[in-house]
């Protein structure tokens, strides 16, 4: 790794004089590429509570939410290329601190894992917020997911709760990480948005002891149509696993259960398509009343 003289000058010169370092770095075999690498794997985020965000926009999205970023990769062939929006980028990065890396597109694809890299990725601090914290007022929704396995579906949950103004996800049991890059990508910016909450089966049981509001599960059994509830009430959705559903335990911790009727051949929905109906019906339902 060596220190890329034009950026050294650019730092020099004043529109990036700040804490954060730049360094260029074209090999992939770098140790600080194989350090930001290891973040594909879970093990190293839990250990570091680091993850990465791919694309300029979300790293903007995650930079406007206040979010810490430890870490920008950049294009150098980009950056040299007069982007202005990826100039401001580095800049705005340099100035809280954070340390810039020019690279090769070896060293994207590598980061990336996939051809054709996006021009930017960031390296930031995850957050997760306590059960504790979670509170709805009346009228409000949160969702909690009982081990969704699925980044897909997890993310695109996480986008349609940030459109609806869910209050939090909480994910209980053994759950897909939501820092995960394929989780992220899903999210389209909203991991930023949505305040996020793990939780073990115990502590999600006990802290529903102290749930003033309702709690509305979807499951094969139910006997009530879900556009019946007036969702007047602070509400939690609780959607089950893909293949699996509710367990009977997270089914019985619900003061109703519900279904989305069927009129085709298909006897289920895909779970991150049900929480948006569920999510959008009770947002409806919310301001109606």
């Amino acid at each position: 790794m060596t220190d890329d003289t034009n950026a050294s000058q650019r730092r020099a010169a004043g529109p990036l004089s700040a804490p954060g370092r730049i360094k260029e770095i074209a090999s992939a075999a770098n140790p600080i590429v194989k350090d930001i690498r290891a973040l594909s794997q879970k093990r190293h985020r839990d250990e570091t509570g680091l993850f990465l965000v791919e694309g300029l926009k979300l790293v903007l999205d995650g930079l406007d939410a206040g979010w810490e970023l430890a870490t920008l990769v950049v294009s150098k062939a980009a950056l040299q290329g007069g982007s202005e929006v990826l100039t401001r980028v580095v800049s705005r990065a340099v100035g809280i601190g954070a340390d810039v890396i020019e690279a090769s597109a070896k060293v994207l694809e590598a980061i990336a894992r996939r051809d054709n890299p996006q021009s930017a990725i960031g390296v930031f601090r995850r957050r997760l917020t306590p059960l504790s914290k979670v509170a709805l007022a009346s009228g409000e929704v949160a969702v909690a997911l009982d081990r969704v396995r699925d980044p897909g579906n997890l993310g695109t949950i996480l986008r349609t709760a940030d459109a609806v103004g869910a209050k939090s996800v909480i994910l209980v049991g053994d759950c897909v990480d939501p820092f995960s890059l394929e989780t992220v990508r899903a999210t389209m910016g909203s991991i930023f948005a949505v305040p996020v909450v793990r939780a073990k089966e115990a502590e999600f049981l006990a802290w529903r002891q102290g749930f003033s509001g309702q709690i509305v599960g979807t499951h094969m059994t139910g006997a009530v149509d879900y556009r019946t509830p007036d969702y007047a009430a602070a509400t939690l959705l609780f959607m089950g696993n893909e293949q699996a559903g509710l367990s009977a335990e997270m089914a019985g911790t619900c003061d109703l259960l519900v279904r989305i009727p069927q009129a085709g051949r298909a006897d289920s929905l895909n779970l991150a398509v049900a929480t948006g109906v569920m999510l959008f019906e009770a947002r409806r339902k919310a301001l109606t009343l």
